[in-house]
């Protein structure tokens, strides 16, 4: 069974961004990275089969060297599939792989693999050695604490030390179980109770495992709190739609003495970054769709918003209009 050593310490994250499909692409990632150099970041779930079967790998593969520490999360049930995937999570230069057997979303169940896995531990293990064994990497597992009725402690528990026999160097648990019928992937967030004290009695029992929570934690004193009974603290939809509200993560998380960045700091040093991907031909679209999240809860920010907007998804928004709108926000103090 996997235990904490020194050697994986280094490996402890205080405070990660869960992967989120639609969210977490390599556009936010940058922009977290400039609130947070600490915070873990993660990609959106990758199918191991549809990356197995493409020519254009660096389409899934690809980041920026400024993400790092960044990891990779795979969704898959077939063990030799997932082999060729660590390798190329490694060659690539990913810091981590994350497994998905927490996501309840039902494309993905009905490719056997997300939350239905927890149905399976055993296939679970061997995909997790699969991927331990091809890769010199961390290996983590997401899930949640149950499926339907399979939500028990006791099945929760002996999933976990199952799958820590099988060489899971950490566990992110979701606390709400998944409900695969009749609820869909947003009710599945919101619906099924957060049960906080099975997790913390699951890290109870296994005090040699790193177990880290997730699910409805909404600021940092919440983290820090959390981070009391756990050994890290994973934090979703809310650093998605509030990212500012996370700005102090280095310094209260991290011990880190650095100056929070205000929404103008954050735009203006991502200016670079944004005409490079339009000389490459993207759209603006692609990165300000995330952009107008950083501002909020100040005079007229839905009209910057909506301006930023109108501009992007017409694909002709202009650096220099860019560049006037968020200097009027640093004139405002924000």
């Amino acid at each position: 069974m996997s235990s904490i050593h020194p050697d994986s310490i280094k490996n402890i994250h205080k405070l990660s961004i869960a992967p989120m499909m639609d969210c977490t692409d390599r556009h936010f990632r940058m922009i977290m990275r400039k609130i947070s150099s600490e915070a873990l970041l993660y990609t959106e779930m990758i199918v191991a089969q549809s990356l197995a079967h493409t020519n254009k790998k660096e389409n899934f593969l690809d980041f920026n060297d400024e993400e790092h520490p960044i990891s990779i999360q795979f969704g898959g049930d077939d063990p030799e599939i997932l082999k060729d995937a660590a390798r190329m999570a490694q060659d690539w230069g990913y810091d981590e792989i994350n497994f998905n057997v927490g996501c309840p979303s039902p494309r993905v169940c009905s490719g056997n693999f997300g939350a239905s896995l927890m149905k399976d531990p055993e296939k679970v293990a061997k995909c997790i050695e699969s991927l331990k064994n091809n890769c010199n990497l961390p290996v983590t597992i997401k899930h949640r604490i149950g499926v339907d009725d399979d939500d028990s402690f006791i099945h929760l528990n002996n999933f976990v030390r199952y799958i820590a026999n099988a060489g899971a160097d950490r566990f992110i648990v979701h606390a709400r179980k998944a409900i695969l019928k009749g609820l869909n992937p947003k009710q599945n967030r919101t619906i099924p109770p957060l049960k906080y004290d099975l997790v913390k009695k699951l890290k109870k029992l296994n005090p040699d495992l790193l177990i880290e929570i997730n699910g409805g934690i909404n600021n940092i004193d919440e983290s820090l709190d959390a981070l009391t009974d756990f050994d890290g603290v994973m934090i979703g939809r809310s650093v998605y739609k509030h990212p500012l509200r996370w700005s102090e993560i280095d310094q209260k998380l991290y011990g880190i003495n650095t100056t929070s960045k205000s929404a103008s700091d954050i735009i203006f040093s991502l200016i670079p970054y944004i005409e490079k991907h339009i000389t490459n031909g993207g759209k603006s679209w692609d990165i300000c769709k995330h952009l107008i999240n950083l501002v909020e809860g100040i005079p007229k920010a839905k009209v910057w918003r909506n301006q930023i907007s109108a501009k992007s998804i017409k694909k002709d928004l202009d650096i220099d209009y860019l560049l006037k709108l968020t200097s009027r926000l640093g004139e405002m103090g924000y």
